[in-house]
């Protein structure tokens, strides 16, 4: 071989290396959202994190919530970059805030939205301080670290990043950082939808409700919230005659209540499935098991449903209550001394509704059930029934995409949620809301309101670029 065949040699290895590169670089920028932007990520993970466990350290527990406090750090961070945000408050202690990157007015807007406020923690029952944003063990520790300062957060680097990269937009994107959305306060997103409506009116929305399920390590699946349940709360009043507790009444208003309750307990409500819960059970079927897909699979034949509906009671409460309005009494008043009949008793029923659930009709069934005169019955509705947001829309469509480039092993799955956000009440105004987050290995074990809230920190960044991906998705330039 000759110096000049080496040479030949070298240059076709050369030519092929380059070629090969050329299409490992095709394939990476297939692989990124149409607008390829050079972010840090590494910096910008540093920052994200600084500011979450500014968040969870500020405490908001509602009530009171003081959520002025995060309101006012988020209006300083982002005045800072130059992005005017206002406070909107019905009570000076509980603002929201809102701020928006604008676009060129071709699209209507996104909102992105994160609430301020947490519940309460019994600090006797963590195994660290809920407000300290311990580190460890791969996961931030602390109340409010999945519910809900992870899409505050969020929210916040998605403004801090446009701005910065100075993103042509179809759309605006807004942000609001709401107080109150604990229990549908007065002054949180009512007051925004009833007073601010022109400030947070939008195309799509995205805020709380879905989430990655981590299995060994990787997200399993990725569930975008597309409809919710409706609560209803209802207290029963019975009422007897009081007297010594040595002579039992036959119209004792404790065996009147428990009777009722009993009657509540046994009414069966039946299994309704729409284009949400259908379409989840299917695509959760096509990722699981083989004995756990034939269970979901026979919720469609009519021959099979009733013993899989026996197995979600007693196995997978959470897909029980998605298939049907469900009753869980949850707090009882009776009496004040042992010895003591006392006139009245009252029980609070947690009710979540089906969306279509006629809740007129569903409160005068509730009381024909009970059929007693001498039970009073007090309904107090939340937040509004609302349709489910399409499957079929340019968002939905982006945030499939951008799960596949981010977790190309998972599949995005729609979910009905059995608990209650503020995205309910932009549905019931016609906006096309979706509720997203971060993945997690379990949502009741250190979940929202649980003990020992935790975040894994990867997912709290992961999180972020997957706002990020699906926002330019849907609101750049063409």
């Amino acid at each position: 071989m000759t110096i000049l065949d080496v040479g030949l040699g070298m240059q076709g290895l050369w030519s092929y290396l380059g070629f090969f590169a050329l299409l490992i670089f095709g394939a990476v920028l297939s692989a990124q959202p149409r607008g390829r932007y050079p972010v840090p990520w590494e910096r910008v993970e540093r920052e994200t994190l600084d500011h979450f466990l500014t968040l969870v350290r500020t405490d908001t527990t509602s009530p009171p919530g003081n959520e002025t406090r995060v309101a006012e750090y988020l209006k300083g961070v982002l005045e800072a970059e130059g992005i005017p945000a206002r406070l909107l408050a019905l009570d000076p202690k509980r603002a929201n805030l809102v701020a928006r990157i604008r676009g060129n007015g071709s699209k209507r807007p996104i909102l992105v939205m994160g609430h301020t406020d947490v519940v309460g923690a019994q600090r006797e029952k963590w195994s660290v301080d809920p407000f300290a944003a311990v580190r460890k063990d791969g996961y931030i520790w602390g109340r409010g670290t999945v519910d809900d300062k992870d899409n505050v957060t969020a929210g916040l680097m998605l403004l801090l990043l446009l701005k910065r990269q100075r993103i042509e937009l179809d759309r605006d994107v807004i942000f609001l950082a709401e107080g109150g959305e604990e229990g549908y306060a007065q002054g949180g997103l009512r007051y925004v939808i009833a007073n601010h409506w022109d400030e947070i009116e939008a195309e799509y929305a995205l805020a709380e409700g879905g989430g990655g399920i981590l299995k060994d390590g990787k997200v399993h699946h990725l569930t975008v919230a597309t409809s919710e349940k409706v609560r209803l709360e209802v207290q029963l009043i019975a009422r007897g005659t009081a007297g010594h507790g040595s002579m039992p009444r036959p119209d004792s208003a404790v065996v009147r209540l428990a009777n009722a309750l009993s009657r509540v307990a046994a009414w069966a409500q039946p299994m309704r499935l729409d284009e949400t819960t259908r379409t989840y059970f299917q695509r959760l079927a096509g990722i699981s098991p083989s004995a756990e897909a034939a269970r979901y699979r026979a919720l469609f034949d009519p021959r099979g449903r009733a013993e899989v509906e026996q197995y979600f009671a007693q196995n997978e409460i959470r897909h029980s209550s998605m298939i049907r309005t469900s009753l869980s009494p949850n707090v009882l008043k009776a009496g004040f001394r042992a010895n003591v009949i006392p006139s009245e008793a009252e029980a609070i029923i947690d009710i979540r509704a089906l969306p279509d659930e006629n809740l007129t009709e569903f409160i005068e069934g509730l009381r024909k059930v009970i059929a007693d005169p001498l039970v009073e019955i007090r309904p107090t509705f939340g937040r509004p029934a609302a349709p489910a947001s399409s499957l079929n829309t340019e968002m939905f469509a982006a945030l499939e995409a951008v799960q596949k480039r981010l977790y190309p092993e998972s599949l995005t799955i729609p979910l009905l949620l059995t608990g209650a956000t503020d995205l309910s009440p932009l549905r019931a105004r016609g906006i096309q809301a979706y509720g997203i987050g971060p993945a997690v290995e379990s949502e009741e074990i250190g979940g929202a309101h649980a003990d020992d809230e935790r975040i894994p920190e990867k997912s709290l960044h992961d999180f972020v670029r997957f706002l990020w991906e699906a926002v330019v998705e849907v609101a750049e330039a063409d």
